[in-house]
């Protein structure tokens, strides 16, 4: 599958820092949980918000390499989001088999549902998760390309290979 002449491995290789973004902030929320850190802190440690700003920098590296247009951009926002919310569930799958609370599964962090195994919580995360993120993605990340391209432009055979 080709988009914007550019295969799916080629996108993931471009996006390989967001990549590293999502999972590094994943490691830190779940550290900082387990060290005891105040809740303020733990919150503010975002993969929600990290694969926000991972979306907006993979569209400043489609942009200045001149690599895709906006279906590269729908795409990365579903790669991103669908790597965000699959370390999510395996933060949740881990504290269920192993029967140890963490920050993805605490009461305080996610609703409360009367629900041992998560199962719902894993569902959600894996369908409206997947997709109104990559829908909110799409969208921002579509805006800004287009606010890029017509007010930072790169090479003109940049815009003329893109349209």
């Amino acid at each position: 599958m080709n988009i914007g002449g550019y295969g799916v491995r080629d996108h993931i290789r471009l996006f390989a820092p967001a990549f590293g973004l999502i999972a590094a902030v994943w490691v830190l929320r779940w550290v900082l949980d387990a060290l005891g850190a105040p809740h303020a802190v733990v919150k503010a440690c975002s993969v929600s918000g990290a694969t926000t700003l991972a979306i907006l920098i993979s569209v400043g590296l489609l942009h200045f390499r001149c690599v895709g247009g906006y279906l590269s951009v729908v795409l990365g926002s579903f790669l991103l989001v669908v790597w965000e919310q699959l370390l999510i569930v395996a933060a949740i799958v881990f504290s269920v088999a192993s029967g140890i609370v963490n920050v993805f599964t605490a009461p305080e962090y996610s609703i409360k549902v009367d629900d041992p195994h998560h199962i719902r919580h894993i569902v959600g995360h894996l369908t409206f998760g997947v997709g109104a993120g990559t829908l909110l993605g799409s969208a921002t990340g579509c805006l800004l390309l287009w606010l890029r391209r017509r007010l930072v432009p790169s090479r003109t055979s940049c815009e003329e290979g893109s349209r």
